[in-house]
Order: C-alpha cells, then structure tokens, then sequence
C-alpha cells in the first residue's frame, strides 16, 4: 500500500464509494479508500434498496434529486449494472390525519420543482392491486422514486472512482492517527501508516468509534431493523412501485418474483451499545418474529398475499442512524482536515447526491448549497454521548413512520442542559421544548390547563395561550427566559481587527454599543448572524443562537489570526438571559434597578452594566419582538433572584411569562429573520433585503468582493413578507404562487395575532418580486396572499427606540 495519499477515505460502504466517485470525477486522482473488510460489508449488502427523494428540507430534497439524476446514468459511466428500477413510489393514507399530511408534503414538493400525485382509494389500488382498501383514504405518488441493488450500486461507485484514478484497499483496518495541531496528519492502519492531507470519516455504523479514534464528533451509530422476503407471488404485477403504509408502520418492495415486507417498529434494540463487536463483517443479527409480529399482522391486513405465501427470509441487520435522525456530515469542528459522512438512515437513496455534495465540501471548503440540516457542527457534546444517542436513536427510528405534525417535540433523554431559572419556570405552567438538549418554555399552560403540547395540523392546543402571551408583550410587557444563547468573550489586542474582517458591519465602535451584523463566506453567502457587545477596548461579548454555537464561533476560530492576540473564551454557562420586553418594560426594570435606564441615558442598541436587586447584569438594549426590550445577561447565580426582583416589580404592570412560540409570533410580525430559516450561506444580505446592515465605511471583510458584484448585478432572488388573506395555519414549507406558477417555498411562517392574519416569509426571483398579489397553498388550497414591503408591525420602528 502507498505511504502517502492527499485524500484518504475511511469506509467502503455505499457512501464512502461514492465520495470516492465524485471525487475523482471533479478531478481528483489521488485518492484512497480505505475498508476493513470488503465493499458493502457494513450495512450497504443488507439494505432494503428503495429510493426516494422529497424531505422537509428543500436543499436535502435537491441532494437526493441528485441520486436519481445519477442512478439514471452510473451504468452507462461505470459499465457496472445497478438494477435500477424506476417504478415510483406510493405513500397509502390509512387514517384521515394521514391525507392530510400528504396534501402538505405535495404543497411543499411543488415548491421544490418535485411532482407527487394525490391519489383516490381506487387509483392507489390499480397501482398497487394486493392491497385492500380497509380504511385507506387515498394516497400520494411520485413517479420519479424507485429501488435499487444496494450492493451493485457501492460497486458501481467503486467501479467508476478505480477508472479515475483512485486506490482502494480492502482488508486494512484504521487502527489510530497522527495529529499536529488542528490536522491528521497520518492514517495508522494494519498495513502501514499513510500520510495524508485530508480525512474523511465514512464509516456507517462505526462513525462513532472513529470519531473517537481520531478525536472528534461524530454521532453516528446502529439500531436492529428487520424486513422479511416472501416466497414468490403469483401474477406480481411487473414495473409495481415501492409503497409505504406509514400508518401501518410498513414498507414493501418488489424482490425476484416475490415482496419484501419491513417497517418500524417501536422499541427496536440499539446495536452495540458497548462498540461494536470485532470482526463484524457481513453479519446478520438473530432474527426475532416475536418483534417482527405485529408487522407481520399490519401487512396481511394490508396485503392478505403476504400472510397466505412462504417467507423466504427474514433478515434483522444493523443499520445506521445518528443522534438526530439526519445525517452526519461536512468538516468536523475540531480538525481543519477532517471530514465526516456518516449516519445515514435512508443510505442508498442518499448516497448518489451525498457524494457530490461531499466531494465539493473536500474541494472547495462547502457544498455548492447550504446543509445546515445535516452538517456534522448542529452536534453539541451531549449528542455523542452513549447515554444520550443510542436512546434518542430508538425513539426517532419509532416515528420513522409516524406523522409528521407541523411542530413536535422528542420526549425521550431530556433535560440534559436546563436554565437556572427550568424549576421556576416549570412551576409557572412552562411547557418545554428541546434546542441543543437545552430546556426552554415553548409556552406557559394557565391554571387548569394541561401543560403538554398536543400537535395538529389545524390550530393546536397552545395557539390560544401563546396568543395570550403575544398580546401581553404587544400591551404590557412579558419576559421571556433566553439563558440558552451561546455566548463566547473574544478578548486580546488583536479582537477588533479580526471581527472587522468579518463582520459586514463596522464593529470599531465606542465601548457600550450593541453590533447587530453578519458574517459572510467568500461567495458572500449569509454564514452566521449574530450580536457583538462592546465591552472594553479589548472585549467583545459575542451572542448567538442556541444551537448555533460551534457553527458560528467555529467559524470565528477558523479566521483569527494564529499570533496570540486574539481568544476566545465559552461563557455560555455563565450567563443566564432574561429578556424584558413590552411597552412597560421601562417600567418595571426603573423600579428594581440602582442607575438610569430612560431613554436618554440608555438607547437603543448600547449596553449598560446594572444593579438589578442586588445583581450585576449586562443590560443589551436591542428587540427581537417589535418592542421596548432590554436583554438581561446575569452572571448565573444571580438569575433565580433576578428572575424573582422583576416577577414582583412587573405584577403592577400585569407582566406575563412568554415563551419561545410567542417569540417567533412577535418576530415575523416585525419583520425579524433567523438563520437557517430566512438567511443561510445561500443567500447574501442582498438576497435577504439586510444590506443596510452592511457597512460602507469598509471594503475589506470576507465576502466583500462577491458581495459588490452582486450588488452590482442584482440579486437572482428576494426575500418577501406575505400576509395571507384567511384564518389558516402555516408551518413553512408552502409553495408560493403567483399566476398557477410555483415561485418559491415558504421558509418562516407563523400567525400574527396583532395583526390578526398568518405570515409567511420565503424567497422568489427577483424579476417576480415586485408584485401585489399572490397565493400561498396550504393543504392543497390556495390562499391569497400580499406581498408587503417591510414590517407588517410598527415599520417605522418608533416603538422598539422608544
């Protein structure tokens, strides 16, 4: 084996094959793969096969486009068949929540250019003719999905990257690395030691243990899935899609005359727990028809066939999955030259896109869209634990199949991070949600009410509450718990110089003043968002969202200077955040504190150091809601007294405990965006009408140069504030129209209780922007909508500077 290689890939899985593909496709010709085993050994050999392309996400939908766009072409590229068969695929709707779900899934399909058929009764069964209608109400399909040989795919991909250049080697274990500093340096294997100038983790199932290995995050790892294959079915129709019951928890796929049968299950085992036994290599696990059973009843209730013919076999495996469900990919936090793709679910309907996508992250330093949804940094320390993800894991393969509400929280290894402020907040009827394992209220339950959410796709349980709450901030004032901001001190001679090149706007401002900015990539896309505190000549207190935290400073680390004069310091769990906000906000807080807080002595966008009671705070006078605000930051044992100071000052005032629900209603209705949902890497301030945040004192900041040709050019697309003309719910995702025509997706949408309509945000071409009228469709009904130029709420904004 050689002793050197600029591109050294772990894993000769589907994914791993594929990186190596694309890799040497885009003309990279040094490249080593390295498997343990043989190709397909993990869990590619024993993957179901089937293929499919329309997800939540519109970017992961497009990578997944991206593997049908492939399987179509990769035998004629590689001369390896694939049997590739593109039937299409059937969703049946056994329950009437179900069709629902299947209205919204195609509104949000037509806004990604994907098109899905809704389907009665009797056309669901010409498709699918074993089926009985018992309690099917009809169905979605798309044409464009199908299945695949999972084995024939890997070596297909291995095929194509050998054409091009790339080694692999088989039968050579990873053993260890080298490192120097912030890169791997060396590959240590059972064949030698390989240098190497990039790594990428592409190990599956065994993610997890070589993120260990090399020291970084990779919460990839295995739970037992099991499908069956029937004996042969007599007169199967030819070209049948792969259909999926997920009422039914259950999916069939056509196999050699005969069916596979598989779905999830609850409470299936996770793999390995304590690592994955030596020597795993092209192993089953023991099958188990006690689990398998109520399946098994689900399909002869469905497909009577398949109760009356042979099984075959039935086939329990260990498949991938991460901590969250979604993939585990892109460069790793803690190395400058390590990659991960791993994690994956639904592998080999991903892996044809994945690689691409991948090989452009190696080459070019980011995917040619933005991944946020599965980018290996959304992890926190948490994710990777064994106590955390292997139990997280269960529950999300448990609603692989379940119904996708519009919001919905997980219920299993909670409270892992909890605000000082969880125990007297879940006293005061606070209804919790999970962001980046933190505890934060969602909504507050009044007394007598159940304080538990219970989703729909109509108006849930909590819409009248949080209206409550919205209006009290709106009227009153309301405060809300913010302590799960991600907060880093950036201190040192050199810290103006580096956030002035890469902020958009001008940080060098007088000690005190609050700096709302951006910071760019090099094509000047949106890479973060986030607040700077000036508190000294030499101190910046950095704030940002909850679980953006080593996206946005990892960014921040990756451009400071490598001098010493500049460092960052983690203090998010030092500060609680209280955020007062409302028209007596003033008010309440000029009662319990020692210095000045009116208008004159404390103005917008400047901090101040408080008495609070008898607490040192940081006082940031900015607004998210539209309102008189001031963000409280209380070094962390002061927040429970804190907390109980401004409770007893704001009962004269009639101040309310809000939640984050609340919040996002305020938001949208002053025209507020949030990253990876308004603004991403895809989108530069332009795009996202922000460009009057950008300064034009400077010139010289990442992106900057991208960014003037954009302005010179125009933006291809535009953010847009639409409020819609019905009482309906919006979750984001909608396609917007104008004229028949789908222009765009909805990318934030929520109800505005004071303006009394929904709202949605979402981008458009911007040849198309600059109209009055259009619709909006929700559930498979268009509504109309109006385009508004600024915020819907207070557009000259008087009320947050008061």
């Amino acid at each position: 084996m050689r002793d050197s290689a600029e591109i050294v890939i772990v894993g000769g899985g589907v994914i791993g094959c594929s990186i190596a593909y694309h890799l040497t496709r885009m003309g990279k010709k040094d490249v080593l793969l390295l498997e343990q085993f043989q190709l397909t050994h993990g869990a590619t050999w024993h993957a179901a096969g089937v293929v499919g392309q329309l997800r939540p996400s519109r970017n992961v939908t497009r990578m997944l486009q991206k593997s049908i766009a492939l399987y179509d072409v990769l035998e004629e590229d590689t001369g390896q068949a694939i049997d590739w068969k593109k039937v299409g695929s059937l969703r049946i709707a056994s329950s009437k929540d179900r069709m629902t779900e299947f209205r919204r899934a195609a509104t949000t399909a037509k806004s990604f250019g994907l098109e899905m058929q809704i389907l009665t009764p009797k056309e669901t069964q010409d498709m699918f003719p074993i089926m009985t209608l018992d309690g099917v109400e009809g169905a979605a399909f798309i044409d464009s999905d199908g299945y695949i040989d999972p084995a024939s795919l890997c070596q297909a991909f291995a095929a194509g990257a050998r054409k091009r250049g790339a080694e692999i080697v088989q039968n050579c274990r990873v053993e260890g690395f080298k490192r120097n500093g912030r890169r791997i340096t060396e590959v240590e294997t059972s064949q030698g030691n390989v240098k190497a100038e990039t790594v990428v983790n592409a190990t599956g199932m065994w993610g997890h243990e070589l993120g260990g290995l090399m020291g970084s995050r990779a919460p990839a790892f295995a739970v037992e899935h099991q499908y069956l294959v029937t004996d042969p079915i007599p007169d199967l129709p030819e070209g049948m899609p792969t259909v999926r019951d997920p009422d039914l928890l259950l999916y069939w796929k056509p196999e050699v005359r005969g069916i596979v049968v598989g779905g999830y299950e609850n409470n299936t085992p996770a793999f390995a727990r304590d690592g994955i036994p030596e020597g795993w290599d092209q192993q089953l696990l023991p099958d188990n028809y006690e689990r398998f059973a109520p399946l098994a009843e689900n399909a002869a209730r469905r497909t009577p066939v398949v109760g009356e013919v042979g099984v075959r076999q039935l086939i329990n495996g260990a498949i991938p999955m991460s901590a969250d469900g979604d993939f585990v990919m892109g460069r790793v936090a803690e190395y400058d030259n390590v990659f991960t793709s791993c994690g994956f679910i639904y592998g080999i309907a991903a892996a044809g896109g994945a690689g691409e996508v991948m090989a452009e992250w190696i080459i070019d330093g980011r995917p040619s869209m933005d991944l946020w949804p599965l980018d290996v940094r959304r992890f926190q320390f948490h994710h990777n634990t064994r106590a955390f993800m292997y139990d997280r894991g269960i529950e999300i393969y448990a609603k692989h199949y379940a119904m996708k509400w519009p919001v919905e929280e997980h219920s299993s290894v909670r409270e892992i991070r909890k605000s000082p402020l969880y125990g007297a907040l879940k006293e005061r009827g606070a209804v919790f949600g999970s962001k980046a394992g933190w505890e934060r209220p969602n909504w507050f339950a009044p007394e007598g009410v159940e304080p538990v959410d219970q989703p729909s796709f109509a108006w849930p349980n909590w819409f009248e509450h949080v209206a409550q709450e919205h209006n009290a901030v709106r009227e009153r004032v309301g405060l809300f718990d913010q302590s799960s901001f991600a907060k880093r001190e950036i201190v040192g001679p050199g810290a103006t110089a580096a956030l002035q090149h890469l902020a958009v706007a001008d940080v060098d401002r007088p000690e005190g003043s609050v700096i709302y900015t951006q910071l760019l990539n090099e094509r000047a896309g949106i890479e973060a968002d986030l607040t700077f505190c000036r508190l000294e000549e030499n101190r910046y207190y950095a704030v940002t969202g909850t679980a953006f935290g080593d996206h946005d400073f990892g960014w921040i680390a990756r451009h400071l200077p490598d001098d010493g004069s500049v460092h960052m310091v983690d203090v998010t769990s030092g500060y609680a955040v209280l955020n007062l906000a409302g028209p007596h906000a003033r008010d309440v807080l000029a009662s319990v504190t020692e210095e000045p807080v009116d208008g004159e002595s404390f103005r917008f966008a400047k901090a101040k150091h408080l008495t609070v009671g008898a607490a040192p705070v940081i006082a940031m006078r900015v607004s998210y809601t539209g309102e008189l605000g001031f963000e409280l930051h209380v070094p962390s044992e002061y927040a429970i007294h804190v907390y109980g100071v401004l409770e007893a000052a704001g009962r004269d005032f009639g101040m309310v405990n809000a939640g984050y629900r609340a919040l996002n209603s305020l938001r949208m209705e002053k025209g507020n965006l949030a990253w990876a949902a308004d603004m991403s890497p895809d989108y530069t301030p332009y795009h996202a009408r922000m460009e009057r945040f950008v300064s034009r004192r400077k010139n010289d900041f990442v992106g900057a140069e991208a960014l003037a040709k954009v302005a010179e050019a125009g933006p291809d697309q535009l953010l847009c504030t639409f409020a819609l003309a019905e009482k309906v719910p919006v979750n984001g995702g909608e396609a917007i129209l104008r004229d028949g025509r789908a222009l765009g997706v909805t990318c934030s949408a929520d109800f505005g209780h004071t303006v009394g309509c929904p709202i949605v945000y979402g981008y458009v071409p911007a040849e198309d922007a600059g109209h009055e009228d259009y619709e909006v469709e929700v559930y498979g009904q268009a509504v109309k909508a109006k385009r508004h130029d600024g915020p819907l709420y207070d557009p000259d904004g008087a009320r947050f500077r008061a």
